[in-house]
């Protein structure tokens, strides 16, 4: 992979859990939030020599991708002139039933990926890593060749930055499936059938207490055709 160094915009789980990810397989990691370096100390740590923390204007500067993985509301905090020209993986979703509304894309009209795009309009918007969850995001990273490899959608209007993000999917352990413009990301967003639920199984008789059962489902491969099926049956809400 010619692009090394992977700069990720929060920490929470998905955050840390790609990059455990990067680290792993053999890539520099860039990490940075609202709360300053020194909150990622212990994480850093754990992460070993390849990792460095900094804060989110210098993630984004530094970095030759950058994935978003902050919450949605926080978006204005976004360095944008520092973002222009990068490749942005936007992992982020809209929940306004979970987390509130947020006015501006209320307003907007339009899907959180393109406004995303507006707000951070020289840099080159993929959106990507948002159809899983944190757990099994790290359970089902396989090597290239492996048979119980997942694929994950991607969608974006560049495509050469599609390709780099494909790229960088395929290193930590992931094949992907192009759905189209960023336009057309709306079909894994949350309330898709291709959101979360295809990546996990319930075990027989399952806990009644939800987290429990979250953290013991099993692990299910997804295919790059079953991406492709689950994404055509998407219907806006």
């Amino acid at each position: 992979m010619a692009t090394s160094t992977i700069g990720i915009i929060g920490s929470g789980n998905i955050g840390s859990g790609l990059a455990r990810l990067s680290v792993a397989s053999g890539l520099d990691v860039l990490i940075g939030n609202s709360r300053g370096p020194g909150s990622l100390a212990s994480l850093v740590a754990e992460l070993g020599d390849q990792a460095e923390a900094d804060t989110v204007e210098g993630v984004a500067g530094r970095a030759d991708i950058v994935v978003l993985a902050l919450p949605l509301s926080a978006y204005r905090s976004l360095p944008a002139a520092r973002l222009d020209g990068k490749v942005v993986i936007d992992a982020m979703n809209y929940y306004p039933k979970y987390t509130g509304t947020i006015e501006e894309i209320e307003q907007s009209g339009k899907f959180s990926s393109l406004f995303i795009q507006e707000f951070l309009a020289g840099a080159k918007v993929v959106k990507a890593l948002n159809s899983i969850d944190f757990l099994r995001l790290v359970r089902s990273a396989r090597p290239t060749g492996s048979r119980q490899r997942s694929a994950l959608p991607i969608a974006g209007d560049d495509a050469e930055a599609k390709h780099i993000v494909a790229d960088f999917l395929s290193v930590v352990g992931f094949d992907s499936v192009d759905i189209g413009g960023l336009a057309e990301g709306w079909r894994f967003q949350p309330g898709t059938p291709l959101y979360v639920t295809p990546y996990s199984r319930d075990l027989p008789n399952p806990s009644e207490d939800p987290r429990t059962r979250f953290v013991e489902a099993e692990t299910v491969e997804v295919s790059s055709a079953q991406v492709r099926h689950l994404a055509a049956q998407a219907a806006r809400a």
